[in-house]
């Protein structure tokens, strides 16, 4: 089974005026910075605000351009040309991926799995770290997340065990929904993060000065980890497709993270 919202899609590029916009092959061009003091005020912010939410409901079937929408979407108040233009922009990667869908393989496997990732002070404001997770079953994406903190994270490490412990409260949820299906949970569930002080911190039972102020977080994680819930596991940089919910990555990363997402990407035009 895949779903894909064509149609919709197709109704938000004509609505922009860019059906005949060249097709890019990512939502936003690698090495982008947002920050709200960048660029004119738009002189009609309510298109801005329409695009983005059209986007955001959008974005409930199509996680590869999460993260774009995420960034655009801090700027609802005050939107600036230039802002309009990446939105825009967004608007012609969907020109060119209108056909892309999610895909969910008929399969008995329901093991769970997850990947998580945290990119620190990307925030040029506030300097808040972006954490994201998403959360296979079996083969097929299950759910996904891009949220910005509403904390500083004071190093890459503790910014990174908060999207942890986000992660954990997602599968225990997830564990908790499928139980209620009577399908049972396989456990250790394979956790997957690029950050190896984060997984010292969990396998660590000891809280030291610099650790302290993650207490509560560090509780949740560890408690889930010594019950067996989780299993803890190192998983290098390059290998690790939620990147594609933190960054913005090079064309050729980007499309192999997508498709590892089970995102199909039909060849040709869209």
């Amino acid at each position: 089974m895949s779903v894909t919202q064509r149609k919709y899609i197709n109704d938000i590029i004509t609505g922009t005026r860019m059906i005949d916009a060249h097709p890019v092959l990512a939502p936003l061009p690698q090495g982008v910075k947002f920050s709200s003091e960048r660029g004119s005020p738009l002189s009609d912010p309510k298109k801005y605000r329409r695009l983005i939410g059209r986007l955001l409901y959008l974005g409930f079937t199509r996680p590869d351009f999460s993260f774009a929408v995420q960034q655009l979407s801090q700027f609802l108040q005050h939107p600036t040309i230039q802002y309009w233009a990446a939105a825009l922009h967004v608007v012609r990667y969907l020109n060119g991926s209108s056909a892309t869908s999610l895909l969910f393989p008929f399969s008995n496997n329901f093991q769970l799995a997850v990947y998580t990732d945290a990119d620190w002070g990307t925030c040029f404001d506030t300097r808040r770290s972006v954490t994201d997770f998403c959360v296979f079953l079996g083969s097929s994406l299950f759910s996904w997340k891009t949220k910005k903190k509403n904390i500083v994270s004071r190093s890459s490490n503790k910014a990174k065990y908060r999207a942890m412990a986000a992660s954990v409260c997602e599968l225990q949820w997830i564990s908790f929904l499928l139980k209620d299906f009577e399908i049972s949970v396989s456990t250790p569930i394979p956790f997957w993060c690029d950050n190896q002080a984060a997984l010292h911190i969990t396998a660590n039972p000891v809280f030291h000065e610099h650790t302290k102020h993650l207490d509560i977080d560090c509780y949740v994680v560890r408690f889930k980890y010594k019950e067996g819930f989780i299993l803890p596991s190192f998983l290098s940089c390059k290998l690790q497709i939620v990147d594609i919910f933190t960054k913005f990555l090079p064309s050729a990363t980007f499309l192999n993270f997508l498709s590892k997402l089970g995102l199909l990407r039909p060849p040709g035009p869209a």
